[in-house]
């Protein structure tokens, strides 16, 4: 009968986070400060979709770089082969990018006197990358209808001022993150805005910092 009830609670928080992880676009600080649980229980119940979250938007952070907007300029490269290079470098770059900038606001976090794991930092930004699957979700399907393939090639259908509006699309999906970052950072830790601010400043200058130390090595 325990083992009943410790696997129906399970799945009830299991559940609850799921449903958290689409709230957050909506009401991001009543999800943020569920996060302040960061009992074993808790982190286990929202791994999931954190691992959706870091998959779908590491898929969407490769297809807007430039080496996706010259995919088709290789005529070794099609729209299926497209498809895996993008479910496989996006998994790869979400991997990543979850676990350096997860430890960079961690370390931005802790910086500004603020206590809490490494694992609900990673939550935190994850959370905060929400958007980034709203735009691939949406808006990458809109781009796709209008200009099919020309998106993989230079000097495509979508040259001009439509690149450029789905490029500033891309900054304000951007610009959302780091709104979420912010607001996240503020309700977990229980700071000002202005603590706050200067632990995601802290934040930045860790990952230079890294990238720096990257580029010597």
């Amino acid at each position: 009968m325990n083992e009943a009830a410790a696997a129906g609670r399970t799945d009830s928080l299991e559940r609850e986070w799921w449903l958290r992880t689409l709230l957050v676009l909506q009401s991001p600080r009543a999800v943020f400060h569920a996060l302040r649980d960061d009992s074993t229980e808790a982190a286990e119940a929202r791994a999931e979709p954190m691992l959706a979250i870091v998959f779908l938007g590491g898929i969407a952070a490769v297809l807007a770089t430039g080496t996706a907007a010259r995919l088709l300029d290789y005529h070794d490269y099609d729209g299926l082969l497209i498809a895996v290079w993008a479910l496989i470098a996006g998994g790869i770059y979400g991997a990543a990018s979850y676990w350096v900038l997860g430890g960079a606001v961690y370390l931005g976090a802790r910086g500004a006197g603020g206590i809490g794991s490494y694992r609900r930092a990673r939550h935190l930004l994850g959370l905060a990358a929400t958007p980034l699957v709203l735009w691939l979700l949406v808006v990458w399907p809109v781009r796709l209808a209008l200009y099919r393939g020309d998106i993989f090639r230079r000097g495509g259908a979508d040259e001009g001022s439509s690149r450029y509006v789905f490029a500033g699309l891309g900054l304000v999906f951007l610009a959302w993150v780091a709104a979420l970052l912010l607001v996240g950072m503020r309700t977990v830790h229980g700071w000002t805005w202005v603590r706050s601010a200067a632990a995601l400043s802290l934040a930045a200058v860790f990952l230079c910092l890294f990238a720096l130390l990257a580029a010597l090595t």
